[in-house]
């Protein structure tokens, strides 16, 4: 853990200015609606932490993996640009590359330990808010970009294109669970559809362009892994042995 834990120290340093509010804020949602998002949360990240130690058992240097992996995603989703209209912040989650990597129940995992940190040290989310950030960001962010990134494997496209719209719809995924959220939770007398209709517009202006920027950023790394390291993917069946070019 220790990568994860340098990443820390200096994403800290980086983000020392006044902080803006991060997924989504403490408090902004209801008590009732923060404890049903927990409950949702709870038994995918049960499954996540016991298939985590499964994997470890089989594969000692597994964790440290999961460690360096979970240090990539809580720098890459620790980049905000403030949406006031919405009460939250777009950025790049890294989640596609966590799915893709270790599958989508141990991305549920790292996803919370780095929301989890976030939330702690950042002042970006919040506690009462985790489980609604875990479930937009680490179960649908985690799932969508792992199925996708399967489905176009099955049709035989290459790697950086599937890794490419992977990361591009778990980003926009996770957006649009996000804003589902906010309308569930915030709307009052305002129809749901109508309210998240709302949030989820206010955020294309800046969400639309990272989900772009995030499809390149995990194509990119596991193109990079495919050329300098096939055994990780090999190992970790991203891909399989008869993929390696000799």
């Amino acid at each position: 853990m220790k990568p994860f834990l340098v990443a820390i120290f200096l994403v800290s340093i980086v983000c020392a200015a006044p902080a803006h509010a991060m997924h989504i804020s403490e408090g902004i949602l209801p008590f009732n609606w923060a404890l049903f998002w927990y409950l949702v949360m709870i038994p995918f990240l049960a499954l996540g932490i016991r298939k985590l130690r499964s994997s470890a058992k089989e594969e000692i240097s597994f964790k440290p993996l999961v460690g360096l992996i979970t240090a990539v995603v809580f720098v890459i989703s620790c980049m905000p640009i403030p949406v006031p209209t919405a009460g939250t912040c777009s950025h790049p989650c890294g989640t596609a590359i966590s799915a893709i990597l270790l599958g989508p129940w141990i991305s549920v995992v790292v996803a919370a330990v780095a929301l989890l940190i976030q939330a702690l040290f950042l002042s970006h989310g919040g506690i009462t808010t985790l489980g609604a950030n875990v479930m937009s960001m680490g179960i649908m962010g985690s799932f969508a970009g792992y199925f996708v990134f399967r489905l176009l494997r099955g049709m035989r496209l290459n790697l950086g294109v599937s890794g490419f719209f992977a990361g591009v719809i778990a980003d926009w995924v996770t957006y649009a669970s996000t804003s589902a959220e906010l309308a569930a939770g915030i709307r009052g007398t305002t129809p749901f559809f109508t309210l998240f209709w709302q949030i989820l517009l206010s955020f294309v202006p800046t969400q639309l362009p990272l989900g772009i920027l995030e499809g390149a950023i995990t194509s990119g790394m596991i193109v990079l892994l495919y050329k300098k390291r096939p055994d990780l993917l090999v190992s970790m069946r991203v891909i399989k042995a008869e993929e390696v070019e000799a």
